[in-house]
């Protein structure tokens, strides 16, 4: 007999389906998918031989909250957040310039810290686990085939399609991956499926740069350094922020804007030289220089990166589509792109199981109602970057009295009600029988 929350009207047709990556978006999609249809064939394919635990501390925001708790899974997030009380701005002595508390998830306020913050490993784990028990569980269940199945350690070499489908694949190794109705890339920024897609040169103009370079890395904490998160402005249009939330690890985030060509240069050689680079270009910084340095030296969890947004004219062609990172990444400095990543997935599942018999439909469903989404969270003001980063001192100056201000500014003002209904501007779809529509 099939269990009340698995679909039983709508969609028939079970899927075969491909998921290219196993980062946010591709466990979430074989959860809902798995969840409105049992019968489903779902194999998510990850080129690392683990998931990925490393990851920096991202924050979810808007529609991500409510998405969460529709699929069940709010309370396990929550319980993976970590304790960030805030940011502060200080100087080279690190005496605070300014202090900004917790934002709400529901609003786009001054402060880096919201309220749910959780490293990426930790909500990954998250989403992974919860796809595998609910594939166990319908394992008992009449109809039930293959199911849901990791494959780590492989990726996709070639895809062979045509406008109406299948998809046949190439692994990596060079075997016959298998034929699929869809293939779903969720392989991130510099996403290969992408590129198999729509071709090399289309691929890399769908890149536009911010003009900024970026380093995430891990380090040692010290003593006292508590739950507070800073940030330093530096002369050269350099800032720093680093997060250590009460762990025994501070997160940092280094950032730098401008043409630097030695950095240019190192995204496409080793580790070592990446860091080399960012070493050298820390010298004659003012704030925890030693510290830095030292911590990228050691650290293992080093990434590098040079910061844009990804923008494309359509999110799918034939029977393969893009989502979250890989179609419409939005860069860090939104702040957006987990909730971002989790919407598209949540909408593409739901197209899917509304219009499952008619894939193009589900498709074009998916692209249309995404586009309003992807152009409000790629926003970024060029005069907000022009103002945080700076070049001289007596800008850094006017900078930190600007972030003062502000802050008094920030407590001194009544709080304003949230003017954006995101948990009543989400998509509905009764279809895919998630937790407050089976409540109804």
């Amino acid at each position: 007999m099939v269990p009340s929350n698995v679909l039983t009207t709508g969609i028939q047709t079970p899927l075969n389906i491909l998921i290219v990556g196993a980062g946010v978006c591709g466990p979430a999609i074989a959860f809902l998918l798995q969840k409105a249809n049992h019968r489903h064939n779902i194999t998510i394919m990850e080129r690392g031989s683990t998931l990925r635990a490393a990851g920096q501390q991202i924050d979810l925001k808007n529609e991500a909250p409510f998405i969460l708790e529709k699929m069940g899974l709010l309370d396990r997030v929550k319980a993976c957040c970590v304790n960030e009380t805030g940011l502060e701005v200080v100087d080279a002595n690190d005496r605070q310039v300014a202090f900004f508390g917790v934002s709400p998830s529901d609003e786009r306020g001054l402060t880096l810290t919201s309220e749910f913050e959780l490293m990426r490993g930790d909500f990954v784990g998250v989403l992974y686990d919860a796809s595998i028990e609910q594939d166990t569980k319908l394992k008992s269940i009449e109809g039930y085939r293959q199911g849901l199945q990791y494959k780590f350690g492989e990726t996709v070499e070639k895809l062979d399609q045509t406008p109406q489908g299948p998809v046949d694949v190439t692994f990596s190794s060079g075997k016959y991956g298998g034929r699929y109705d869809l293939v779903i890339g969720a392989d991130g920024q510099a996403s290969r499926t992408r590129r198999m897609m729509f071709g090399e040169k289309a691929s890399a103009a769908s890149f536009h740069p911010l003009g900024i370079h970026g380093a995430y890395f891990s380090i040692p904490g010290i003593k006292n350094e508590g739950s507070i998160a800073k940030v330093f402005f530096s002369t050269g249009r350099k800032m720093v922020f680093t997060r250590p939330s009460d762990r025994p690890t501070t997160g940092v985030l280094f950032f730098l804007r401008g043409d630097f060509a030695q950095l240019d240069e190192c995204y496409h050689q080793s580790i070592a030289a990446q860091k080399a680079a960012f070493t050298a270009i820390l010298d004659g910084f003012e704030w925890q220089k030693d510290r830095f340095q030292k911590g990228i030296e050691s650290t293992d969890d080093f990434y590098a990166t040079k910061l844009g947004q990804i923008k494309l004219k359509t999110l799918f062609k034939d029977r393969t589509v893009l989502v979250g990172d890989s179609g419409y990444g939005p860069s860090p400095f939104t702040g957006l792109g987990t909730t971002l990543a989790l919407l598209g997935a949540y909408t593409l599942a739901g197209e899917l199981t509304k219009h499952g018999d008619n894939m193009g439909e589900a498709l074009r469903n998916y692209e249309n109602k995404m586009k309003p989404f992807i152009q409000e969270y790629q926003q970024i003001p060029s005069t907000a970057l022009s103002l945080v980063f700076v070049s001289s001192r007596p800008a850094v100056w006017l900078l930190n009295q600007f972030a003062w201000v502000l802050s008094k500014f920030s407590t001194m003002m009544p709080q304003r009600p949230n003017v954006i209904d995101y948990r009543g501007r989400l998509p509905e779809y009764p279809e895919l029988r998630l937790v407050d529509d089976t409540q109804k």
